[in-house]
């Protein structure tokens, strides 16, 4: 039994290296629903009928279409090649933990949240990757896939073909965001064509005009409903200051040292100016005023610090 489970675990490790051969064909697959879809909405649908003279309403609803439409692809596209070219937090060479003057001793936000194996026995707070041969930050994990240690990790997603982690958080759930917003008025956009499918009347367009729009109307409500489970998910996780990894990790525990309050737990990933929150991007002034956003400093709540998980 224990061999089988080492031989199942060195099985899904090779998996893991393995993604990293998807890179380009993830955002390529991405890039090519965008443009299937930028095509039945753009070309097909909405751009013909505001041309066409058909009507004043009907010329009005075709332009407030494609400004949403064009607007939210923007803001998707952006935070998208954020994610994928911003890099997630790396270790710095040499990290060491802070010292807490007042107690002589590590700052306890460098323990073993979750019981790891401490690197010294006679200082359990400290954890250490073998993998990397080097000490780990509070909430820094190893990825299997990158082959690094990634700080405030919150998981390796494919579809960006990166990993999320301290500082590209934001813009992933930015666009994730953004994806729903836009597949959901693309399926909403297109769902009177997609109806038309199915009536006896006949329909304009030929039929690859019809086939592509009828396939950006099946991919974009599909991204729609996965989307939206995600979106949760993560709103959760923001909410309580967590990461999926920690969620994960954590499991019954009932209190969360990093929980400082839904007001807190939000600026942590999104900062303290709104005139950013909406955008993939910090202010200086966030930067500097927020240690959370670079990955390596965490406040908590004072009744916890004492506490190890």
């Amino acid at each position: 039994m224990y061999r089988s489970g080492t031989v199942m675990a060195w099985n899904v490790f090779r998996f893991c290296t393995a993604l990293k051969g998807l890179g380009s064909i993830m955002i390529l697959l991405v890039l090519g629903v965008v443009g299937v879809t930028y095509y039945a909405v753009v070309l097909t649908c909405y751009g013909p009928s505001l041309v066409s003279g058909d009507g004043f309403l009907n010329a009005l609803i075709s332009l407030a279409v494609l400004i949403l439409f064009h607007s939210l692809l923007v803001m998707l596209l952006w935070s998208y090649f954020s994610v994928v070219f911003t890099d997630p937090g790396s270790v710095p060479p040499n990290w060491k933990p802070v010292l807490d003057e007042e107690r002589g001793d590590t700052d306890p936000l460098t323990a073993s949240e979750f019981g790891a194996s401490p690197a010294d026995p006679a200082n359990p707070r400290v954890r250490f990757c073998k993998k990397c041969n080097q000490l780990k930050p509070p909430r820094c994990h190893h990825c299997s896939v990158c082959g690094r240690c990634v700080l405030k990790m919150d998981h390796h997603c494919v579809w960006v073909v990166n990993c999320v982690g301290a500082l590209n958080y934001k813009y992933f759930l930015l666009f994730l965001v953004y994806t729903f917003l836009e597949t959901t008025l693309v399926s909403l956009a297109l769902l009177p064509q997609f109806i038309a499918f199915f009536n006896d009347g006949e329909i304009p367009g030929t039929p690859g005009t019809l086939a592509t729009t009828f396939l950006a109307f099946v991919f974009n409500i599909a991204f729609t409903l996965s989307v939206l489970g995600f979106l949760i998910m993560h709103i959760s996780l923001v909410a309580g200051n967590t990461t999926t990894i920690e969620a994960y990790e954590k499991k019954t525990t009932p209190k969360w040292r990093y929980d400082l309050g839904r007001k807190r737990n939000f600026e942590q990933v999104f900062g303290l100016d709104k005139k950013y929150w909406f955008i993939p991007a910090y202010s200086e002034e966030d930067l500097r005023r927020i240690p959370a956003l670079h990955g390596l400093e965490y406040p908590s709540k004072p009744e916890l610090e004492s506490q190890e998980f």
